[in-house]
Parts: C-alpha cells; structure tokens; sequence
C-alpha cells in the first residue's frame, strides 16, 4: 500500500532514505524538506577542492536537482521544519501549514560543537560544511596569508593539509598530544606530522584557545592560546574543527529517546522510540559490533547505508542494519592514514586486553617504481587471537586494507588466520609479503618470548 514518508534532512542519509522509500514501491510519495539550497552534495570533498587537488565544487553534486525530480522524490529546498508532531503525524514548516506524514525520517545531521570561546561571533571563522558558504570561502581563501586550523579532528587534518598545498602559512591547535588522538595511536600519527613539517605547517598541540580576538572591523586578527604555546598567533581565518554533535533539537523536542552519545536512539530497522519514526546518520546512534557501545558521527557511507535501512522500513520494506565496526580512512598530509574498530589509546581508555602485533612492508614489489612504505598494527583479544582492530599508516592500499580487516573483525577472523593468509603478489600492486600477514605473524611470535 502506497504511503507519504516525509524525510527531514538533505545529506546523504536523508537522500538515502529517500531513495529506498521509491525503491520499495515507486507508489510511495516522498517529501523531503532541507535548509540548504542543495541536496546529496559530498561534504568531505570540499576540503580537497580548497587544496586544489579537486578542481571544482560542482564535481561534488552526486546528482543534479532535475534527477531527483525525475525519480519522484520531492524535495523542498531552503525549507524549514521547526517541529514535529508525532501523535497527529505531522510537521510544521517554517511560514506554512503542517504536512502530514505517514512515516517520518529524522536525518538532521550534525553541528559543530560550541568552542564556547570568547569572539566566537567574530567574522573569519570558517566551519565546512555548507558548500555554498564553501564556495564563497573559497575565493576569500586566495587573500589569506596566515590561517589557523582549531583541533585536529579529522576535518581538522583535511583542512590542514588543504591550506598547505594552497601555499597558505598553516597552525594546527589542538589540546591533544598528536594528531587525531581521539582515534589514532601516535605512532601512526607520527609521520602525518613530520609530513607536515615538510610541508612548512606549524603544530601548536597540548594547546588550547581561549579567545578569538578581533579587529575594529569584527573580523578576527588572532587567537589566544593557553597551553605550551601560550600566547597570541595572528590569524587572517580560522577553521573550526571541534566535534560533531548530532543535531537532535528536534527530534527531542518531538519526545523521541535521546543515548548516551547525544544521537537518537534507534534499533536493528532504524526505527525510533515512537512507531513509523525513523532516524539516520550523524543524528542517530548504533552499536559498535565488539563492545556493543552506541556511537555516532560516523562517515558519509554509514550515514548513506543508515539511510537506506531507514528508508526500506519506512516504505514498507523490511531491512536490519548491522553492528559497525567502523573501517576509516584519510590523506593527511603526505600519507594515508587508517584504521578499524580499536587503536591501542582507545583500547587502553577502555580497558580492553589485547595482544600488539605491528609490521613494516610495503605496497608493490620492492624494484617495482612507486612502491609506497605501509605500516600495519593488529589488536586481538588475548585468549581467543580474535581480531578486534587495527591501525595503518603507509603511502597507499590503506582503504583497501580497512575495508578487509573490518570484515575480519566482523566474522571473527584469527591472527593465526591472518598470519597465513593468502595475498596478491603482483609487482605493480602488491608485495609479496602482505604487511597484515606480517603483522599478525609477529604478534603471535611475541607470545613465544
């Protein structure tokens, strides 16, 4: 039976979701409502058009206006909904009559968290993620002299290495010890940070802001920072790169259940605390698959693949999203940098036992041109040599890897699995000895000692 399922939100989990309500059945009505003037653009590709390694915004649009028209979904653009009313199956838009709905996707996305610092109203603070605001960001960005990047979160390591490869003096300051230290181990972040010398940045960590301070005009000159490099740094711009939040006013104020983590609480079908309400992406959490811990503000896949899940059910289908175990990857600076599940600092905040077993190897055939170095380092649980994570750092192949070994975590693959796994051995793609071989190889020689 055909039903109207209004999605509130335009980014990859709402479009998501709008997507496989059609899919169910092309009877279904979709209204989509969003703020922004688009809709599924990729927001993690801006920092790399600001860098120059892309070299337009209009690449990142995944499809035009038209197309979305074209497939029956109808979205509402610079509209916004300012409730919802879960009992009467409505929503109220701003300046218009309440639209009915008989099932409802809640995929409000995220904020950046507040710095709560002092001229915080200041002009000069950049926050990606508008692209339209990027694109005008953009063109002031060939004035900018000297910029700072504030907490190195991932965001944060794009835009660092975006403002390098612009030719733009660089800081980094973050109240962490290393880059990343949320997720990354030092040791992997190690050689983003000499890349980064290397490429004239300036890091300022164990440092925080306390103050963005302006000119006459309100635009910020500097910041004031506290920490081990205690004192004022001029800055034309600042890029503000503190944690997302999920964005949950509304869904809180419609009386859907809020987690531990801030997101809306959600099942196997996505569907929230109230029937026929359902929720996706940055706002929503789920299980990781190893400590069954909710988390949130996960990549634009998962958000993407949440959407889709939310959008089947709400159509009428019937779909379960899985346990993540939350493959990552990025290039920052010179290297690609990644990881699965755990890293040893996460582990050990924990208090999770593991077993370590870490190798050096490299991408292609040592004589064959291009080879890349690839750092791998495994965790498992130490009674059961199951594998509960990873990290890597290398030149290329990190996505691949991460993909595999999330797989692995997944189906409960052993070191002893690892250890003498089979692997491509082709000179221009691929060692031959797999470094995730060698990885969980030494690992278990460590037991032996």
């Amino acid at each position: 039976m055909a039903r109207r399922t209004v999605v509130v939100g335009g980014g990859a989990g709402g479009i998501g979701a709008a997507g496989a309500v059609k899919a169910v059945d092309k009877a279904n009505e979709v209204l989509a409502f969003t703020e922004y003037e688009d809709a599924a653009y990729s927001p993690c590709g801006i920092p790399y058009v600001h860098g120059k390694e892309i070299p337009d915004f209009e690449s990142l649009f995944l499809a035009t206006k038209q197309a979305y028209v074209d497939a029956g979904i109808d979205i509402h653009y610079q509209t916004k909904v300012i409730s919802i009313d879960t009992a009467a199956h409505t929503v109220t838009i701003e300046g218009q009559a309440p639209v009915h709905w008989d099932t409802l996707v809640v995929a409000t996305g995220f904020n950046y968290a507040d710095p709560g610092i002092p001229g915080s109203e200041l002009g000069g603070l950049y926050y990606v993620k508008n692209i339209r605001q990027a694109m005008e960001w953009d063109k002031i960005l060939d004035d900018v002299k000297t910029a700072v990047v504030y907490e190195a979160s991932p965001l944060g390591l794009e835009m660092v290495t975006a403002l390098a490869h612009r030719g733009i003096e660089t800081h980094l300051v973050d109240p962490q010890p290393w880059a990343l230290a949320e997720v990354a181990d030092p040791d992997i972040a190690a050689p983003v940070e000499d890349s980064w010398i290397e490429m004239g940045v300036k890091m300022h960590f164990n440092t925080d802001i306390d103050a963005f301070l302006g000119d006459e005009q309100g635009q910020v000159r500097a910041v004031r920072m506290t920490g081990m490099s205690a004192g004022e740094l001029a800055a034309d711009l600042v890029v503000v790169c503190t944690k997302k939040e999920p964005n949950t006013a509304l869904a809180q104020a419609a009386g859907l259940s809020i987690g531990s983590t801030g997101g809306i609480v959600v099942n196997e079908r996505m569907e929230t605390s109230v029937a026929g309400v359902y929720a996706a992406g940055d706002c929503a959490e789920v299980p990781h698959g190893v400590t069954n811990i909710p988390i949130q503000g996960l990549s634009g896949s998962h958000a993407y693949a949440q959407g889709k899940v939310a959008g089947a059910n709400a159509g009428g289908g019937s779909r379960k999203y899985q346990p993540v175990y939350v493959p990552w990857g990025m290039v920052a600076g010179k290297w690609m940098i990644g990881g699965v599940s755990f890293g040893e600092t996460l582990a050990d905040a924990l208090g999770m036992p593991y077993i370590v077993g870490k190798a050096t190897g490299i991408s292609r055939a040592r004589y064959y041109p291009g080879v890349k170095k690839v750092i791998v380092k495994l965790l498992a649980e130490p009674a059961t040599h199951r594998l509960i994570g990873a990290q890597m750092v290398g030149g290329e192949g990190i996505k691949e890897r991460a993909d595999f070994l999330a797989m692995a975590v997944k189906t409960g693959v052993t070191l002893e699995d690892l250890a003498w796994m089979e692997n491509v051995y082709s000179p221009p793609i691929g060692a031959l000895n797999e470094p995730i071989a060698v990885a969980a190889q030494n690992a278990l020689n460590s037991l032996k000692t």
